[in-house]
């Protein structure tokens, strides 16, 4: 089982137990499906980072105030804000199915979203490795709705990428991304390399790491 069907059978909520015959040719079909329906695409920039009293900061002139994110951004003076998406394709191969197949439905919710993830772990290393040329190197990304860090801050990235301009991403009055399938994040950039600077905390057992989200 490769590792993009791994992490769809994570999201359908398997967990430790193996996922029998007919849910994993569900994945396969659902993969092959998106493979049509989806144009993954991505906008970042770098913005300078500046601490701005307790577990508060500045990215770009975007104020923070989130304990979670400055424990992960600690040391670092630079971040990568992104927004990426799969496009509206995928949004409507999920409406369609939702009115005739709702259990394909569900199976292609998962697996866009290890679609999503997948592509954005190769963005992040093709933008690590440019920094790594001048000596930088890149956190785990970290998305508005991680830890305490408010979701409605989506609206500021967006603003700050022109996102809806360059990759038709927006977002709804109640802070939800559309396309449905699109995330934003930051990614601090520092002089240190971090062994975790791509997978992040889902994929770690360090519980006591300084840059964990998951904690209030």
């Amino acid at each position: 089982m490769d590792a993009r069907t791994k992490e769809a059978v994570r999201y359908l909520g398997f967990g430790r137990q193996e996922a029998d015959e007919a849910t994993l040719a569900m994945v396969a079909r659902s993969f092959e499906e998106l493979k049509t329906a989806a144009s993954p695409r991505i906008v970042w920039r770098i913005f300078d980072l500046n601490p701005e009293g307790e577990d508060s900061l500045n990215i770009g002139g975007m104020k923070i105030h989130s304990k979670s994110l400055c424990r992960n951004m600690k040391g670092c003076c630079q971040a990568v804000v992104l927004g990426a998406t799969l496009g509206v394709g995928v949004d409507l191969l999920m409406r369609r199915q939702s009115l005739t197949d709702m259990a394909g439905a569900v199976v292609t919710q998962a697996c866009a979203a290890a679609m999503l993830e997948e592509y954005l772990d190769g963005e992040q290393e093709e933008i690590g490795r440019e920094l790594e040329r001048e000596g930088k190197y890149l956190r785990p990304r970290f998305s508005p709705g991680y830890g305490d860090f408010s979701i409605t801050h989506q609206e500021q990235i967006l603003s700050m990428l022109e996102a809806p301009k360059r990759i038709g991403l927006s977002m709804t009055e109640s802070s939800m991304l559309t396309p449905v399938k699109s995330v934003t994040a930051v990614i601090g950039v520092s002089a240190e390399q971090e062994p975790c600077h791509r997978k992040g905390c889902e994929a770690c057992e360090k519980k006591d790491c300084i840059y964990r989200r998951n904690e209030g």
